[in-house]
């Protein structure tokens, strides 16, 4: 059913080395590899029979869903549209991502949106990661939607992470936030060579003391390309904050534009950029200890991206 190079990019993307405990989605090539379910975890095909949709029962907790993508298709754009239904006081795990394995001349891409709706009470941690490998010259591109939907009192914590080696990529992530509701996304990107990606997100915060943070994270290398968007809209009584920063090596650019707008006297809305290179002394220091200066440079790479 998988084979050694399904293993790997499973490994890579969803800490997976076998078929997962509990429920699960593999889809490969645009198609259903394998499916699980449990008492508390509904997984269907949706209506229109172009993604899935996964249900939640109230009050299930330390329960997970894996749903990974693979892809080694030679000219393949997979286009999925999942829905998520969290029902009330829930609190489970969902572990997302696609892998890309290319072989040849052809281009490969995953566009996965992803629409979430999050009960009362309900608690979930979403964790994404893309990555691309493979020897062949085809480009690999992965655009993913994120929208979310928090009612009274859910909290949503969610970490994207671009790993590597895909060339173009558009993401887009936009959340509302009802009363009492909290968000927080931690998003990690690294390029290099001729890559590009953008980040646009919007979130609104429409409810009563309701909280978001959202982190950017980037790593710009050779002559690649970040450009990163956020906008959060307070339209009642709550905090919202914005942090992002880049590290740019070699001849990479960045652009990054926060925005931030406040509807209501009792908003509290702020935010942080930072653009700049590895500082001289960190390098220093790691090399005295007997780093090279290519170990130094990873390790504050992978310092900075956790």
């Amino acid at each position: 059913m998988l084979n050694a190079l399904d293993k790997e990019l499973l490994k890579t993307i969803a800490e997976l080395d076998k078929l997962p405990q509990g429920a699960y989605h593999i889809r490969k090539n645009g198609k259903t590899l394998s499916r699980a379910t449990t008492a508390n975890i509904n997984i269907e095909t949706n209506e229109k029979e172009n993604g899935i949709t996964v249900t939640i029962a109230p009050g299930t907790v330390n329960e997970s869903v894996h749903i990974p993508v693979i892809l080694n298709q030679g000219g393949l754009n997979d286009v999925v549209y999942n829905t998520f239904i969290v029902g009330e006081d829930a609190n489970v795990t969902i572990i997302a991502g696609c892998g890309i394995q290319c072989a040849g001349p052809e281009s490969q891409g995953h566009e996965g949106i992803h629409e979430f709706h999050i009960k009362r009470g309900a608690r979930v941690k979403y964790i994404e990661k893309h990555y691309a490998g493979g020897y062949g010259s085809g480009k690999r591109t992965m655009n993913p939607t994120t929208k979310v939907f928090l009612e009274e009192n859910a909290q949503v914590e969610m970490e994207l992470t671009q790993l590597g080696g895909v060339d173009e990529a558009n993401r887009v992530n936009e959340a509302v936030l009802g009363p009492g509701s909290s968000l927080l996304v931690t998003e990690r990107v690294m390029t290099d060579g001729d890559q590009k990606a953008a980040s646009h997100n919007k979130i609104i915060l429409e409810g009563d003391d309701s909280r978001s943070n959202m982190v950017s994270r980037s790593v710009i290398k050779g002559k690649s390309r970040q450009d990163f968007y956020a906008s959060m809209v307070a339209k009642a009584r709550s905090f919202g904050h914005i942090e992002c920063d880049a590290i740019i090596m070699d001849n990479g650019t960045n652009e990054t534009i926060p925005s931030l707008r406040a509807e209501h006297p009792d908003a509290e809305l702020s935010h942080e950029a930072s653009i700049g290179k590895i500082a001289g002394d960190q390098l220093m220091k790691l090399m005295s200890m007997g780093a090279t200066y290519e170990e130094a440079v990873n390790t504050i790479i992978q310092g900075f991206l956790r």
